[in-house]
């Protein structure tokens, strides 16, 4: 970390803790302004968590209030307090391993005693999510689809990346660029159409480049809520496709100290990983501290061998320091992001076939064949990133009369540097420094008859500035302001919800003159838009839930797109921009069922999204009908621009888990994504849309046992068949896609908690992916596209082959003396 960042991050938390100071001081019972400043009294919930078949206790359950951000784990006799919650209606989640999780609205307007009785179940289907709502909903009585994913589960994916590692979730696949950057695809929209959040902050990095990865440590993520369909309503632009809200700092239940340590180890590319994180609440007072580093050499396959230059590492750090009182909580949020991938070319000797680079010999750049000491080392060769994201941020949230006020803002610097020249190895050729600030205030005001309404401003303001000779998009400008209003209402038996939006973007561009010659022009365009959303839920059963969503997205063209004209090592590609691009709009129906019984969860969603304006690159055609080609530092580039048309996509996902009784240790689940986009006129004779994943199905039959065992616990063994279907339909105008062949991957996992005295000491995750060693390509892989083996007259970088995976998970739990 920088000098400035360090000065940045010590200022802010003596500030911070200055403040934290004051608010505890004035919470003291004598205090009569901090009584004032409560506006209530501190409110306690407390009572038990008990098995509803015996009536035994349930310690170590999770009571947990999403919108207070606070919650508290039972004692051994199933006992639980949560202090300091401030007044009003709260959504309560309580969950426990093996048993199904139950929520619960609770007015709190005083003390409260409240118990809670869990029945035995094979799955926990009752969830919480806080993404696209105003307040904490059930996702049975949310109409848009989404997705949880824990912990847990993450840590069960064998993964060299955070998307990677999402990617086997229904409706999401990824755009990668070898094994450290991947960047998430939503229905077949990915780029500046999926808008993803830090802990409820956007992340902001340069996410319009192919090669432009999610700055986030995967180790230090908690929980993940992938929203699909359009959510500019609450969002704003890029949240056409959905947001993916990545949750790393989720406050330790009351009067504990918990921390968590992770080792990965994987053998295809000797991936070798450590995170490990503490975090504590006391009196109010709630911490985090995370680390990790990950670091990798060259992957191989089947194919390729090792491929060149695929090595990586990482070192992250980060946490957040708060406190949570009656009158509500302010939490301060700082991470910092560091990665160093290699850029893989996939050039190649046309007689051997091996891989090809740079080297300085002599002070003269020469190509000379990879040697087996460059495949080694997780210190990437030229070309190569180094990219460091920086990040602080405030959330706050105030009681103010019967409604509660929230305020967020936060801080991003992303430093994104491009190495590639071996005579000058340490001197950048692209440079891009990007500041961002966010900002998201919201009210919600009280409940009128049931209603629940919050209306707010959120938006962002935004500057890049270009530190090196070489640019791609000029330096600008932007301001971006939304306001919107969202409501939503619970029946019996449905629930109603929607709202209005209004956007303004302002971008202003700099000039550039470059030897005289003019690169980039000034200009300034302004984007507006309204965004709204309507949905219902219905509760036909017991078992059956159906839903209806129907919503308006919007996207303002990125940078990129309006003005970008030049090259780098990351795309092989010389892009053209275009400043007259015109705001994608999307109207987009959601229709979808959820079924859960003792022996059966299903979920089935289909969609309907009409897009005006998609905006889409494509390669630009010279006068013979070849592919135009730039001549740049003698290298010949293929030349991009950026056209627009409407497209239509449609498609659906299904998820079915069969736990047949009295098998109920086993689960035979299916997962199965289609999506098809068309243009609705043909492109040079093609109508299919770029990018757009093939269908895909996964298979997955799961045994496990040892449910309440007292040494070994949770014992579990799953067979996956992963089976990618082939993508024939590929935008082929101007070479621009080619169609890429199916492929069938074989899994396996075995994973298990070893306990002693009653708690787990740690678990253990085995996996081994692509058992046959398959040579295959994704088709949304961009190495796809690099130069042919003339040897085997293959195209293209092929995907990782057999990898077996270790990891381990040891947590930790102390017990400290909570207020009185």
């Amino acid at each position: 970390m920088n000098h400035h960042y360090t000065r940045t991050l010590l200022a802010s938390i003596t500030v911070y803790l200055l403040c934290l100071g004051a608010v505890a001081a004035r919470q003291q019972p004598g205090n009569l302004a901090g009584a004032l400043r409560e506006g209530v009294s501190r409110i306690n919930l407390s009572g038990m968590v008990t098995d509803a078949q015996t009536g035994a206790p349930l310690p170590g359950a999770s009571v947990y209030i999403a919108d207070a951000k606070t919650g508290a784990i039972t004692d051994a006799g199933g006992a639980y307090i949560i202090r300091n919650i401030p007044q009003g209606s709260y959504l309560i989640e309580v969950s426990f391993v093996g048993y199904s999780s139950i929520t619960e609205q609770i007015n709190l307007n005083s003390n409260l005693q409240r118990n809670f009785s869990l029945l035995p179940a094979v799955l926990e289907n009752e969830s919480i999510t806080v993404t696209g709502v105003s307040t904490a909903s059930k996702i049975r009585r949310t109409p848009t689809p989404v997705n949880i994913v824990g912990k847990k589960e993450l840590a069960q994916v064998t993964a060299t990346n955070l998307i990677d590692a999402l990617s086997k979730q229904p409706g999401i696949a990824q755009v990668s660029t070898g094994p450290s950057i991947s960047k998430p695809v939503i229905r077949g929209l990915g780029y500046n159409r999926v808008v993803v959040l830090n802990d409820g902050v956007r992340q902001e990095g340069q996410q319009w480049g192919d090669e432009h990865g999610i700055e986030i440590d995967e180790y230090s993520v908690q929980k993940v809520e992938i929203l699909k369909g359009p959510a500019s309503l609450i969002y704003g632009s890029d949240a056409m496709a959905g947001v993916i809200n990545i949750l790393t700092n989720i406050p330790a239940p009351e009067g504990t100290i918990k921390g968590n340590l992770t080792a990965n180890y994987q053998t295809n590319n000797k991936l070798r990983g450590i995170g490990a994180n503490l975090a504590g609440n006391n009196n109010g007072l709630n911490w985090n501290l995370y680390g990790s580093f990950k670091g990798a050499q060259d992957y191989k396959n089947k194919y390729d061998g090792y491929v060149l230059n695929s090595k990586f590492y990482e070192k992250n750090m980060g946490g957040y320091i708060g406190y949570n009182g009656g009158w509500g909580y302010t939490h301060l949020i700082v991470s910092h992001f560091h990665q160093e991938p290699g850029l893989i070319e996939g050039n190649r000797d046309q007689l051997t076939g091996n891989f090809t680079h740079k080297i300085n010999f002599n002070g003269t750049a020469t190509t000379a064949v990879a040697a087996n000491s460059d495949f080694s080392g997780i210190h990437p060769q030229l070309p190569r990133q180094n990219v460091q994201h920086f990040r602080i941020a405030s959330e706050n949230r105030i009681n103010v009369g019967n409604g509660k006020l929230n305020i967020n803002a936060g801080f991003q610097n992303n430093r994104r540097k491009e190495f590639a020249d071996v005579l000058e190895p340490n001197t950048p050729q692209l440079f891009f420094d990007l500041n961002t600030i966010t900002y998201n205030i919201q009210y919600r005001l009280p409940d009128n008859n049931k209603w629940k309404t919050a209306t707010g401003i959120s938006g962002m303001w935004q500057t890049n500035d270009n530190k090196a000779e070489e640019v791609l998009i000029p330096e600008y400008h932007l301001f971006d302001l939304g306001a919107f209003v969202y409501t939503q209402r619970n029946y019996n038996k449905f629930s109603l919800s929607g709202g209005i939006r209004f956007d303004n973007r302002h971008i202003r561009s700099k000039q550039l003159i470059e030897n005289n010659t003019t690169k980039f022009e000034a200009f300034t365009r302004s984007f507006n838009n309204i965004t709204g959303s309507a949905g219902i839920s219905y509760e036909a059963g017991k078992t059956t839930t159906l839903k209806l969503n129907i919503a308006r997205g919007f996207r303002a063209p990125g940078i990129a797109e309006l003005a970008s004209n030049g090259t780098h090592e990351g795309t092989n590609r010389y892009e053209y921009g275009d400043r007259h691009l015109r705001s994608e709009n999307s109207l987009q129906a959601d229709l979808g069922t959820e079924v859960n019984t003792e022996h059966l969860s299903l979920r089935a969603t289909g969609f309907v999204n009409a897009i005006n304006d998609f905006i889409f690159y494509r390669k630009l055609s010279a006068a013979n009908g070849e592919d135009s080609l730039v001549q740049v530092d003698g290298k010949t580039i293929t030349a991009f621009t950026f056209a627009q048309a409407k497209a239509l996509l449609y498609g659906a996902e299904i998820y079915i888990d069969l736990h047949p009784h009295p098998l109920d240790w086993l689960h035979f689940e299916n997962t199965f994504s289609y999506v098809r986009g068309r243009f609705h006129q043909p492109i040079d004779g093609v109508n299919n849309v770029p990018l757009i994943p093939a269908a895909r199905l996964i298979t997955q039959m799961q045994a496990t046992f040892l449910k309440k065992g007292k040494r070994i616990r949770e014992l579990s063994f799953t067979i996956e068949f992963d089976n990618t279907f082939r993508q024939q339909r590929a935008f082929t105008a101007y070479h621009t896609e080619t169609p890429t062949k199916g492929y069938y991957l074989l899994n396996i996992l075995a994973g298990a908690d070893i306990r002693h005295r009653k708690k787990t000491l740690f678990s253990i995750f085995l996996t081994g992916n692509n058992l046959t060693n398959a040579a295959y390509q994704n088709h949304l892989s961009r190495l796809k596209y690099t130069d042919v083996n003339h040897l085997t007259g293959r195209q293209g970088v092929f995907n990782m082959g057999r990898n077996f995976s270790v990891r381990v998970n040891i947590p930790l739990m102390f017990t400290t003396t909570n207020a009185k």
